[in-house]
């Protein structure tokens, strides 16, 4: 591993166990310590996921044309200074403004991450192995910081509260300081930066983001489908569903690296995302089968239904990657990139509440989310392969006089059906 995507890895480690800790205490913090009233809350942090969805291209269009090093310096800048906003009770206007800050700019620097790594990585299966081992440090800061914000509950005083926000203001500086040593290649020249609307106009890749964004809804359905559906339609201990997540945070952390072999082409990852969308969709079906049900038997299918989701988060990420990093112009990386975050920012928000509607019908809930994951894996390998024809004659894409230069053309990406051109 090169120095800078060793740099990159640690300071994700550091971010990521702050970011643990917070999403551990903030409802807790605003609700209980702030005195500010739940349905605001809920409100406010939608009002800020909608702006990280609307902000994520043009962020990674400012990455392409600024360079991805500086804009996701500033990113993370901005959300430490955002978070150290939450030390002060500034009353409502305030709260808003900081958790727009604060929100808003988390899905655009993904995207410069992404393609961050991109620059520092030629080789698309080095890039997709090198984003998997950034996951995977991501999610052991996670559990650590989790840990950590179990102790600041435990202890639930004020000033408790404040110097965790203040670790992890700590944390986002230091993922900043670490990110600006890495090398990073200059912006393109200004006769070189591909179109703003350049990724709008491709339509072919927006459906094959759009397609696989959906599986996403396994987040959700961790962690809000199955301890509603725990509580209020079966005879299980709750508990249940915290195993359940650690077990997928031991399965992330030991298999995401390996996983990534079968998502090194975009045909392959295509074929990857059809059997994610089928391992969770089995895992749904299996749920709904608990209806009612207690005993040991039920806690068995809960724990099958845990290991087939676990398979179908690590395809579905995976095969993210090796689509939008194997079907991207090297030109426009950050763009590129804003887009599958937007995507899949915009099934996020509205993620918690399908599930809580959705099993409001009992086992058919369940079977409803089983064939979305379904329909929206099935064209995924179709959409693909349009996909990689425009990217062999994507000159609708370009300005008129540009050359396409896109890494697509190059068959080992796509495999021997691709022919040279």
């Amino acid at each position: 591993m090169g120095r800078g995507l060793g740099r990159l890895l640690c300071g994700r480690g550091i971010s990521a166990l702050g970011d643990g800790m917070w999403f551990t205490i903030w409802a807790v913090y605003f609700i209980h310590v702030r005195d500010m009233p739940p349905a605001i809350v809920g409100a406010v942090m939608a009002v800020g996921a909608v702006g990280g969805m609307a902000a994520a291209v043009p962020i990674g269009l400012l990455a392409d044309r600024r360079g991805a090093r500086p804009v996701l310096v500033a990113a993370t800048g901005v959300r430490a200074a955002a978070m150290a906003g939450y030390l002060v009770d500034g009353g409502l206007w305030w709260f808003v403004v900081t958790t727009v800050m604060f929100v808003t700019p988390a899905n655009g620097g993904s995207a410069a991450r992404t393609a961050l790594v991109a620059a520092l990585v030629r080789d698309n299966a080095a890039r997709i192995r090198a984003l998997a081992q950034q996951r995977v440090a991501q999610h052991i800061g996670y559990a650590i910081g989790a840990g950590l914000g179990t102790l600041v509950l435990a202890a639930d005083r004020a000033s408790v509260y404040q110097l965790a926000i203040i670790g992890n203001v700590g944390t986002f500086a230091v993922l900043a300081a670490i990110t600006a040593t890495v090398p990073g290649p200059p912006p393109a020249p200004a006769s070189d930066r591909p179109p703003a609307r350049r990724v709008l106009r491709d339509l072919p890749y927006v459906s094959v983001m759009g397609a696989t964004a959906v599986l996403s809804l396994c987040w959700a359905m961790l962690s809000t489908g199955l301890p509603l559906w725990i509580a209020g339609h079966t005879s299980l201990p709750l508990a249940l569903s915290g195993v359940v997540v650690v077990v997928s945070s031991v399965g992330i952390a030991a298999l995401q690296v390996p996983t990534t072999r079968w998502a090194r082409t975009p045909p392959a990852a295509a074929r990857t995302a059809v059997r994610a969308g089928a391992a969770l969709a089995a895992s749904c079906a299996l749920l709904a089968a608990t209806a009612g049900a207690s005993g040991g038997w039920a806690v068995a299918l809960v724990i099958v239904a845990a290991l087939l989701h676990l398979a179908g988060e690590l395809g579905f990420v995976a095969a993210g990657w090796g689509l939008s990093v194997g079907l991207m112009p090297e030109d426009a990386k950050g763009a590129y990139q804003g887009m599958t975050e937007s995507a899949t920012a915009a099934v996020q928000i509205v993620g918690p509440g399908f599930f809580a509607l959705a099993l409001t019908a009992g086992p058919t809930g369940w079977l409803l989310a089983a064939a979305l994951f379904l329909a929206a894996a099935a064209p995924v390998p179709a959409l693909t392969r349009w996909a990689i024809r425009t990217r062999r004659t994507d000159d609708n894409l370009l300005r008129p006089g540009r050359t396409a230069r896109s890494p697509c053309r190059d068959s080992r990406l796509y495999g021997d059906r691709v022919p040279h051109r």
